[in-house]
């Protein structure tokens, strides 16, 4: 859930029906992402010759560096097989099955619990607490909705762009909460953990809190409110940050996902733009003292 503030904020508005409802009728990537920066960052215009924030460097990347590695490491199944080779198997989320079809897949098999996710995209997912409770007919409309879509047309992040179609599905996991997975993204810059925030309370109303490495937290937000509750330090967050640094070695910027369940890091995901550099800071300053971090060749 948004925070109401976006909700009617009417740039964002304006945004939002900009990237679904026009987004594959316009092909010059340049152009979209100057229309989609203004109608998202309250009316901002977007410098590409010299960017100077954060959200302005993450335009300029996906225009200007693109590695066609990278599809291989948004793919939410091809990036395990990446990610065990650096860190090992044993922080890799088990995966129960990878079918093209929804109708493929033969849920007596499944456990009781699971996650069914996209390969390709960041909403399509499924989670099923309790098989006997699960209504199969709306997972079916989710992900085959999902399945249609072509992430890459939304921000114009190119590692989407052709990344196979497919459905998995993972062990159920749940945090020392007993009720949810919290989400821990850490920002990395050349090999070294900046900052990161923390995605909890989801399926509620999300919350997004900002932590640096001290995990003091930090004063401003994107899109989402944050927690009123206290978010606790994980007793092996050094180790957290130290599997973020190693994942992230060899990449100008990469944010990396992870999870702690009772002590047990797994991996999330490897995102490149975060939130596909199309959300505003609240307030904009931070989006310039981010920015410093990302150093571009211009």
């Amino acid at each position: 859930m948004r925070s109401k503030a976006l909700i009617f904020n009417p740039f964002w508005v304006a945004g939002v029906i900009w990237k679904h409802g026009l987004s594959r009728f316009i092909t010059d990537d340049r152009l979209y992402l100057k229309v989609a920066y203004f109608l998202s960052m309250n009316g901002r215009v977007l410098h590409l010759d010299h960017p100077r924030t954060y959200s302005e460097k993450l335009q300029w990347l996906k225009l200007n560096e693109q590695h066609e590695e990278y599809t291989k490491l948004v793919d939410k199944v091809q990036a395990k097989e990446y990610v065990a080779s650096i860190i090992s198997d044993s922080h890799i989320i088990p995966t129960l099955g990878v079918w093209e079809r929804f109708d493929d897949i033969d849920f007596d098999k499944l456990p009781n619990r699971f996650v069914l996710k996209c390969s390709h995209d960041s909403q399509g997912i499924v989670i099923c607490r309790d098989k006997s409770q699960l209504d199969i007919d709306a997972a079916r409309r989710k992900i085959n909705r999902c399945l249609k879509r072509n992430y890459y047309y939304c921000g114009r992040e190119y590692p989407y762009r052709n990344v196979p179609k497919r459905i998995l599905a993972e062990q159920f996991l749940v945090d020392e909460s007993g009720t949810e997975l919290k989400d821990y993204k850490f920002f990395c810059f050349d090999g070294e953990v900046k900052m990161l925030y923390v995605a909890s309370e989801r399926g509620k109303a999300t919350k997004f809190d900002f932590f640096d490495l001290d995990f003091n937290h930090l004063p401003f937000r994107q899109s989402y409110p944050t927690s009123k509750k206290k978010l606790a330090k994980p007793k092996n967050f050094d180790q957290m940050i130290d599997i973020a640094r190693q994942l992230s070695q060899g990449f100008r910027h990469v944010r990396v996902d992870l999870y702690n369940v009772n002590g047990k890091i797994y991996f999330g995901e490897l995102t490149f733009f975060n939130n596909a550099g199309l959300l505003p800071f609240q307030p904009h300053e931070w989006d310039e003292r981010i920015g410093e971090w990302l150093k571009l060749p211009v």
